[in-house]
């Protein structure tokens, strides 16, 4: 007796349905790949009371597909305060499922793969920043969201690309110690009068884009509009017409409406944005983060009928790490 493993009929309906949020990013001959996965994904989250948060950076039929909230760091972290749902699915790396969970303390959160982790995050360690505040005592130390809890815990106050300049200025003081990326330190160096103590940190998606890139993009499309994260070199922050978070990125294009612009960050965001924005021409230089890419809708729907992976964080930690977060957040 033969088996079917047909989708059901009421499956491919809702993965038609999907297919009115991803239309503009994903052909409709591939969004067969994707559809049971989605389909299958949207019962499940009706079934643990789950949502799924997804960021920027993630492939349009997870960002667009089957995420309830999307966002950068800073707005996934404010909107994961409020969550009613009972179980979290965090669709990006590790460190973002850890401030969810730290926001979040008596709700299960989960990561579709463990090793979806950050070469940001994995740059410094607890040890390192008590070593950096033996030697500047007294020093507040500003830490990037993209680090771990256990640095989180040894840190005064936390940051965000989008939010990190008003982060450092509130702090009333002449100079801070800001951990772990080298390249948003030195930017955010230039446009304060805090004297700003870096790490050596990049992130291996940023730190690839090159000044000699930027001007291949201007003599391949003239008059495209330049789009750099502070992730950046600082060369390549100067060279860009303008530089911002991936939401700051995202505003440009809805609300000025370039007529062709290239965003120098993790590919996947112009593939997001451009879906929402049809009217610009968007060139596609695709420097992939290998660690968001671990997380997929077969793993979101794995997650989902497993109740894995579930994060958990030490006590004695968590509540040291929740502050330096919610300091951050009553900032912004």
């Amino acid at each position: 007796m033969s088996v079917s493993l047909s989708p059901s009929p009421s499956r491919m309906a809702a993965a038609a349905a999907l297919y009115a949020k991803v239309k503009g990013a994903i052909p409709p001959i591939e969004w067969p790949i994707y559809a049971d996965d989605a389909a299958a994904i949207e019962v499940l989250k009706k079934k643990h009371d789950a949502i799924i948060l997804g960021h920027n950076y993630q492939t349009p039929e997870i960002f667009h597909g089957v995420s309830d909230i999307v966002g950068d760091s800073l707005a996934l972290a404010r909107e994961a305060v409020g969550v009613k749902a009972s179980v979290i699915v965090m669709a990006g790396v590790h460190f973002m499922a850890e401030t969810v969970k730290l926001l979040n303390p008596d709700k299960k959160v989960l990561i579709p793969d463990l090793k979806a982790g950050c070469s940001l995050a994995e740059s410094i360690t607890g040890a390192d920043v008590r070593l950096l505040k033996q030697k500047y005592p007294g020093v507040p130390v500003v830490t990037y969201v993209n680090t771990s809890a256990e640095v989180k815990a040894e840190s005064d106050i936390c940051c965000t690309s989008g939010n990190a300049k008003k982060v450092v200025e509130s702090l009333g003081v002449p100079e801070v110690i800001m951990i772990p990326d080298e390249y948003l330190a030195r930017n955010i160096a230039a446009e304060t009068n805090v004297k700003i103590i870096a790490w050596h940190g990049k992130c291996e998606v940023h730190e690839r884009f090159t000044v000699a890139n930027i001007r291949e993009y201007r003599k391949d499309r003239p008059g495209v509009i330049v789009l750099a994260h502070p992730e950046c070199s600082p060369e390549v922050v100067a060279e860009a017409d303008f530089t911002g978070s991936t939401a700051a990125m995202s505003d440009y294009v809805s609300q000025r409406r370039p007529a062709r612009v290239v965003m120098v960050t993790e590919c996947s965001m112009a593939d997001n944005v451009a879906a929402m924005n049809p009217q610009t021409e968007f060139m596609r230089p695709c420097n992939l983060c290998p660690h968001m890419k671990r997380i997929t809708l077969a793993g979101i729907r794995h997650a989902l009928e497993t109740m894995t992976h579930e994060v958990t964080i030490d006590t004695s930690v968590a509540t040291r790490a929740r502050v330096a977060v919610e300091r951050m957040l009553a900032v912004s």
